[in-house]
This record gives structure tokens, sequence and C-alpha cells, in this order.
């Protein structure tokens, strides 16, 4: 079975923060999908999907970010036959707001959330849609990471992301209903 899983913080203090844009698409998949997060399990809330033939699984984990790879193994375990069928759905401070990278495999990066991933897993090799949080004061390093990535979503800022999370839950349909990663990829990649 698929399996999304937007990355995040739990609770209020983190909702809205750049760091939890995973989060935030994971929600915004349910919308769309026109499901709720209804358990708790393998140490995150889960939604399942069933539209049309297709069946998956949204995700956020409640480990907190650096520790997202012990939720991640239990649900990959639960509910894949491989991490093939895992895609995780995570910020980047490397991509500016509003762009998104899909990839099939590759690093961590810096990312704490993807570096405790690929330690639980012991795999690179599952796909990742990292969304671009890079705003000019974080490209003018203005700020210190550590302090944006926990700061909330600037207002100007809001509109540009949002349209960003929407296309990205579009993307994720497309891949959950069986869609060749390539043509997703390319579509998602060049898109401005």
């Amino acid at each position: 079975m698929f399996l999304i899983v937007g990355l995040g913080n739990p609770g209020t203090r983190y909702r809205n923060t750049y760091h939890n844009v995973g989060f935030m698409t994971a929600d915004a998949l349910a919308k769309k999908c026109k499901v709720r997060f209804t358990g708790k399990e393998c140490a995150a809330l889960t939604a399942h999907v069933k539209k049309g033939g297709t069946e998956f699984v949204i995700a956020k984990p409640q480990t907190f970010m650096n520790l997202s790879g012990e939720s991640v193994k239990q649900l990959v375990r639960k509910y894949c036959n491989d991490e093939s069928e895992l895609v995780v759905v995570y910020d980047d401070a490397d991509l500016p707001v509003g762009r998104m990278r899909l990839r099939e495999e590759g690093s961590a990066g810096t990312h704490n959330g993807m570096r405790s991933i690929v330690k639980e897993l012991n795999t690179t090799c599952f796909k990742r849609l990292r969304i671009g949080i890079c705003t000019d004061e974080l490209a003018e390093k203005e700020v210190e990471i550590v302090d944006f990535v926990l700061s909330r979503v600037e207002f100007d800022v809001k509109p540009l992301l949002e349209k960003c999370i929407d296309a990205a839950t579009d993307a994720l349909v497309e891949l959950a209903g069986g869609a060749d990663i390539q043509r997703v990829e390319e579509k998602i990649n060049r898109r401005k």
C-alpha cells in the first residue's frame, strides 16, 4: 500500500511554522481526499484514503522531527511491501519558497527528520518531495536556520507556500494512483 508521510513537530507551538510544511501538506492532502486523521498508530496520526481503485495512507509522525524515523519505520513495516511505496514530504531550506523537488531516492542532506528516517530504514531508496521554504531573509543569512524553521510562516509568504502545497497534493494523488514517477517529477520540477 502507498504511504505518504508529512514531517513536522506535533503541538500548537509548532503549528504554521516553516518546519511543519510536511504536516501542512498532509493536512491539505487529507482535505482534498475528504478524509480525516482519525487514528494514532505507529506513533503517528493516520488517515486512510480509498479513492476509486486507489488506497493509501497519509501519516503525520508524532515523535518530533528529529525522531521521525522511529514512526516511519513502524509505518513502513505495517503498510508497505518495501520502501518503494513510501514518499516523505518535508521542508527544504535550500529551495526557494514556492518551489518543490520530487526524487526517487537520495541523501538526507541537512534535514534532521530525513536523517532519522534514513538511519532507521537503513536505506535512501524511497521517494521524497521537498518543498522549498527559503525566503530572502534566510538566503541572505539575516536569520539563523534553527530560528527560521521554527518561526511562523510570514504573511506575505503564505499564499506562495499554499499554492505550492496545493500542487504537491495533486502530485501525491497521482503518485498514489500509480502514475509514473518520472512524469510526475518532470511536471513538478519544471513548475515555476
